[in-house]
């Protein structure tokens, strides 16, 4: 089997697993929130936009988690996951000069509603209800559960079109996106903690702590830049995920 047939056969179990992943827990979610729903949206496509160019690689990384954290929270599994495949859909969207590559979105929106439905599961299981510390426990277990969910499916499929070992590759891309989720999920956390009933200006609170990490950011890997190898084992890493949308 050529490699071509192995990529695009991944691709397609991955598009397969986020429609059953989103038809079964969007079967359960009952409540609708329309205005804090639609405010985590925008914001949340907002910020998919802002990216910062990551050191020694041509490619981004946005600063929208928070929002997609704030999401499966706050909101029911089917606007969690409508909000986190919009967003996806923003973030990937080419620029005017730049043809659309409808596999890699497939992708990239299978795999963000299969991590988001992964998320919201474990969040809201049984298992967390009455525990102590039960909201930053199902908070930290759900941020896995996301962060798991994307570079699991990313070094899988960089390791089919690379032949290259998908154990090593998953390790590297895990170590350079940890530090972000756990940011994204301390900032979820202490909003939740202080305004568990603000409702959408909430969700507001989030953009200027998130311009200020995109901001610091931009200028902490702006100063990497000047002094990173051209060529490393991460950055190569990199160059293969953020054409996934990581």
């Amino acid at each position: 089997m050529n490699n071509t047939r192995r990529i695009q056969m991944f691709i397609g179990a991955m598009v397969a697993a986020g429609a059953s992943a989103t038809a079964y827990v969007a079967f359960y979610s009952h409540l609708w929130h329309p205005y804090f729903s639609l405010t985590v949206l925008v914001l949340a496509a907002v910020t998919s936009r802002m990216k910062v160019k990551l050191p020694a690689i041509d490619s981004n990384m946005s600063v929208n988690l928070p929002f997609l954290l704030t999401a499966i929270v706050n909101l029911s599994a089917a606007e969690a996951i409508a909000i986190a495949c919009v967003s996806t859909v923003v973030q990937c969207w080419p620029k005017k000069d730049v043809g659309l590559k409808l596999e890699q979105m497939m992708f990239n929106v299978s795999m963000m509603a299969l991590a988001t439905s992964t998320a919201d599961l474990v969040f809201h299981a049984a298992w967390s209800q009455g525990v102590p510390w039960s909201m930053p426990l199902a908070l930290a277990f759900s941020t896995v559960a996301l962060l798991l969910g994307q570079t699991v499916s990313v070094a899988a499929i960089v390791a089919i079109s690379e032949h290259k070992s998908p154990a090593l590759l998953w390790s590297n891309l895990f170590e350079l996106s940890f530090p972000y989720y756990v940011v994204g999920a301390g900032i979820t956390s202490m909003l939740q903690t202080i305004g568990t009933r603000a409702g959408w200006p909430l969700a507001l609170m989030v953009f200027p702590v998130m311009y200020a990490v995109h901001r610091s950011y931009r200028l902490y890997f702006g100063k990497m830049m000047e002094r990173t190898p051209a060529e490393t084992p991460q950055a190569r890493v990199l160059v293969k995920a953020a054409a996934s949308g990581v």
